[in-house]
């Protein structure tokens, strides 16, 4: 079963496997028959489904993995780095990297090819087009052999993880190898560990649960740990330390005084400080276990000094118990459960935003730097101040009792002037504001404007007093008739400008609206007094020899017409170059008669039979050259190349039940 919060991952097939499933489906699912006198669009449509259908289904065959393995960054904290501690994250994340890419290879293959089958000109080309196709994107798979063999193992390895959900109630259980911690799990559990006496005995996470007080809780039996720096522990070690430090749990440190673990008293106590720092925030019992060969008590007083340190440590309980003999095991279950009951508690009353801010700041302690001792120092004003009292008459007006006293809210209109720092208090109720617009007011006043407005008007009076704008309203005239000119010019061209997109736009009558008979052009030119009778004259004979010649070109079409039923199933060949015949009859190889259309240049010879001395040398020409074809058209006629199964035996196609024989094929 795997880890909670990871769903169950459907097995991962090997290179060959992949490549059997999709092109026998292809097979399966797509028409097989094919012959060279189809049209050859239809031939294309058939290859192009070829190649796109199996690009589909290696797509979703790739997505489907893709998608069943579980993202790192997108799982809880507990089981991402359990997964990295288990399959190394980058190798995980690689190989996944390396299908997603093969997939878009793929696409990109099915793509190209495509396009290259829609200009296929044959059958032959069509299908060695999507033979290409097909071997490039088994290329392509053939090269995953090694990232589809790894998924697979971890995909095992995964399935047989035990369910542990980072949520719920937990007591973790920790210590040196060999202590007691897997007899407990299976003392107060109905788990079965594996329990030998040596060390290392478990080598992963196991789970187990219990009922107390009507709730449901999960125990976890880590490996034991060796107290050397992160940095040297193996992958067994690693799972314990990633337990510890992502699961909000109740901690139970087991601890063997009898030393028949193999790891003095001194060692463990030392285990304890150095991973102490991950049972913060954490209920911590220490666990004295094999009571029945050392108890607490009867530890020399040296010894006794190492553990009482433990003991002496913040939030950190002692339990005696023996699973030998089970002699307080229940007391260790209850004690655990009950602290980590009144944890998880105490966490709700008081909020988790105290941890996350907490985890945020750091106090910086100033470092002396001489001799001399630096009383904190408060100011005299400050120590002084009266304390507000909000019954006292001569208190200071606080903002919210100015608001009461002048209406409350949504009537009182705070005064945002009266804070301002300016030379003049006055100035704090001046209309003009001392800032527009982002700009300076101050900047653009004039102190001078009055006196140079008065310099301004006396001389403007001077100047028209001395006649200096009598001309000034024919220049002005002047002006607005020119300014109306090139108004009225401007509109006449906008004007002709839609006229024009008018015009481009219209529709084009046909030439037959535009023609007139001879009788109406004759009375129009008579009305105009042109005199007509030349040109009506003129178009009489023109017609008439009109006449004449479609006659005679229709008495020698009869005539050609007898000579060739007089002429049916002879191999002679006619005369084509009659230069005086006004249509040309041409003769092609297979002896049929070829009459090109009127006013068309037909060319004097036809270039497939340029050098033939007779018709039988152009029958054996033609012989030759379908005897040259003959392979290649073989080829074509042979069929679908997918008919050919090239494994010899692929299980999806011959499952079900089976003679007496051999059946190690399977």
């Amino acid at each position: 079963m795997a880890a909670k919060g990871i769903k169950p991952i459907a097995p991962v097939p090997t290179a060959n496997d992949f490549l059997d499933i999709v092109l026998s489906k292809t097979q399966r699912k797509t028409p097989t028959v094919i012959h060279k006198n189809f049209k050859i669009s239809r031939i294309r449509n058939f290859y192009m489904r070829k190649v796109k259908f199996t690009q589909d289904s290696f797509d979703e065959k790739l997505g489907a993995i893709l998608e069943d393995f579980p993202i790192l960054d997108n799982l809880h904290p507990f089981l991402s780095s359990l997964l990295n501690v288990l399959y190394d994250k980058n190798h995980y994340k690689l190989a996944l990297g390396q299908l997603n890419t093969a997939r878009h290879l793929i696409d990109q293959i099915a793509k190209d090819y495509v396009r290259l089958l829609k200009f296929g000109d044959s059958l032959y080309r069509c299908k060695q087009l999507k033979k290409a196709a097909l071997g490039r994107m088994a290329t392509v798979m053939k090269r995953q052999k090694d990232p589809l063999a790894y998924l697979e193992q971890v995909r095992q390895h995964i399935s047989r993880l035990p369910t542990i959900d980072p949520n719920t109630r937990t007591l973790l259980v920790c210590g040196y190898p060999n202590v007691g911690k897997s007899s407990f799990v299976n003392k107060v559990t109905r788990a079965d560990v594996d329990v030998q006496p040596y060390a290392f005995t478990t080598k992963s996470l196991f789970v187990g649960h219990l009922d107390y007080k009507y709730l449901r809780w999960q125990v976890i039996d880590t490996p034991g740990v060796l107290d050397h720096p992160l940095e040297e522990m193996n992958t067994i070690e690693m799972q314990s330390i990633t337990a510890l430090a992502h699961l909000r749990s109740a901690v139970l440190y087991f601890m063997d005084l009898s030393e028949q673990c193999g790891y003095t008293v001194e060692a463990q106590c030392k285990l304890f400080h150095s991973i102490k720092p991950l049972f913060a925030n954490k209920p911590t019992l220490l666990v004295i276990n094999k009571i029945d060969v050392m108890r607490l008590e009867q530890l020399p007083a040296e010894t006794r000094t190492l553990v009482d340190q433990i003991i002496e440590g913040d939030n950190v309980k002692v339990v005696q118990a023996s699973c030998h003999t089970d002699e307080g095991v229940m007391d260790v279950r209850n004690a655990a459960c009950d602290a980590l009951l009144a944890h998880r508690v105490e966490v709700k009353l008081k909020g988790n935003k105290l941890n996350q801010v907490a985890n945020r700041i750091h106090v910086a302690m100033p470092k002396p730097r001489d001799d001399i001792k630096r009383e904190p120092y408060i100011p005299e004003a400050v120590l002084n101040r009266r304390k507000y009292d909000p019954n006292d008459p001569e208190r200071r007006k606080l903002e919210k009792d100015i608001e009461a006293e002048q209406g409350g809210a949504g009537v009182y209109n705070i005064d945002m002037r009266k804070h301002w720092m300016l030379a003049d208090p006055s100035w704090k109720d001046d209309p003009i504001p001392e800032i527009m617009d982002g700009k300076n007011v101050a900047d653009f006043i004039d102190p001078d404007i009055a006196a140079k407005l008065e310099a301004l008007e006396r001389e403007e009076e001077k100047l028209e007093a001395e006649g200096f704008y009598d001309s000034d309203e024919d220049i002005t005239d002047s002006d607005d008739e020119r300014e109306a000119e090139e108004l009225r010019q401007a509109k006449i061209h906008k004007a002709e400008s839609q006229q024009k997109k008018k015009m481009k736009n219209r529709p084009i009558l046909p030439r037959t609206a535009g023609l007139t008979t001879l009788s109406e052009m004759s009375e129009k030119l008579t009305k105009a007094g042109i005199d007509p009778s030349r040109i009506v004259e003129r178009a009489r004979l023109l017609a008439k020899a009109r006449g004449a010649q479609r006659k005679r070109k229709r008495d020698e079409d009869e005539e050609m017409e007898v000579d060739d039923d007089e002429n049916e199933g002879s191999d002679t060949m006619m005369d084509v170059d009659d230069a005086d015949s006004p249509r040309k009859r041409q003769k092609g190889i297979n002896g049929a008669a070829q009459i090109a259309p009127h006013g068309k240049r037909v060319p004097k010879t036809d270039r497939t039979t340029i050098g033939m001395r007779d018709a039988t040398q152009i029958s054996k020409a033609v012989q030759l050259r379908n005897l040259g074809q003959r392979s290649r058209n073989m080829m074509a006629k042979a069929g679908e190349s997918d008919r050919a199964i090239r494994v010899k035996m692929p299980k999806h196609l011959y499952t079900g039940k089976r003679k007496m024989g051999k059946t190690n094929r399977r």
